[in-house]
């Protein structure tokens, strides 16, 4: 049974179950005149459809009332029942072209992920005792992004109504290209998805084929966010939360604080992709946690290297390792 709660500005908040460590994703349902949004349906798996079949039922509303779906971004936790919901509600459902072209490129049927991200990781110095199981890893997630949704795009400020509200779409990027937030001018409320989280980073990953500089587009999009006034902000995980500039600052400062410790590592030596990771994380991670960490390890290499802090250069086995002093000329 799923937790349910609305909040003061009459937005209903329901935790869809997902995997640990996690656990729930929130969706967002918000009701106006045009009729009801749901943002970020969650996962498809048995339990989450079981979850919205009994949320619809406390909350009394029936699926043909679901005018619009609306995407965040293209992660399985948030995109993956927007398919399923769309087929049994007819509801469009919406997102950013970056965030379908994401979606595709992950999960369509022509991606290449499962060969090229093994690939990569290798280059960086993964063992195959880590990159073997990539394959299977990524294949799962397939089953929860179908069947595929028919798409409408939105496109950032131009003003969007949900729940009788005129909501404004601000896209960044860093943890999911074309990721949407929505702003409300009105009350200063935002809803930021994984954009900004209250207690968690969000994960910030260099994939092949994606963002080539995703620390930097993270940075960037702080950075336009920060010029949104907000009072409350209802995030993609854990809770509603007041403190969004400061917690903007905190996500500056932590990634800095990052980029630093890296460089201090590559001052003692040269460290390929692999060995910073897991400086970072240690290696106690089941694959889907390693990937991740692997991934957010070669963002911040590359944001040293694209800030002059480090080189990338090759083994004559063929792994790249990141020295900090000049290269001999």
């Amino acid at each position: 049974m799923p937790e349910i709660k609305e909040w003061e500005d009459g937005i209903i908040q329901v935790k869809i179950s997902m995997a640990p460590p996690l656990r729930w994703v929130n969706s967002y349902i918000l009701r106006g005149e045009e009729g009801i949004t749901i943002i970020d349906p969650g996962p498809r798996t048995e339990t989450s459809i079981a979850e919205w079949s009994e949320a619809w039922k406390q909350l009394g509303f029936k699926p043909d009332e679901v005018h619009a779906v609306v995407v965040t971004h293209h992660h399985p936790d948030h995109v993956g029942l927007a398919g399923y919901i769309q087929s049994i509600t007819g509801a469009q459902v919406w997102m950013s072209r970056r965030a379908h072209a994401e979606t595709k490129l992950m999960w369509g049927s022509g991606s290449h992920v499962n060969q090229d991200l093994p690939r990569i990781y290798q280059k960086n110095g993964m063992p195959l005792e880590w990159t073997l199981q990539l394959p299977a890893h990524l294949e799962g997630f397939v089953s929860q992004v179908l069947p595929e949704p028919r798409v409408s795009y939105l496109d950032e400020g131009k003003p969007f109504m949900m729940g009788g509200v005129s909501w404004i779409p601000i896209e960044t990027g860093g943890h999911a290209p074309g990721h949407l937030s929505f702003y409300d001018k009105e009350t200063c409320t935002i809803l930021c998805g994984d954009a900004v989280l209250p207690q968690i980073s969000p994960n910030v990953s260099y994939l092949p084929g994606s963002d080539p500089q995703p620390l930097q587009s993270f940075t960037d999009g702080m950075l336009k966010l920060a010029g949104y006034p907000v009072v409350k902000a209802y995030p993609g995980h854990r809770h509603p939360f007041d403190y969004f500039r400061e917690r903007l600052e905190s996500l500056l400062l932590h990634h800095e604080e990052r980029l630093s410790f890296i460089e201090r590592l590559l001052q003692e030596r040269p460290h390929n992709g692999f060995e910073v990771c897991t400086a970072l994380f240690g290696t106690k991670l089941g694959i889907h946690q390693m990937r991740f960490a692997m991934s957010e390890a070669l963002a911040h290499l590359i944001e040293l290297v694209r800030q002059g802090r480090a080189w990338k250069e090759q083994s004559q086995e063929g792994i790249m390792y990141y020295p900090v002093h000049e290269r001999q000329i």
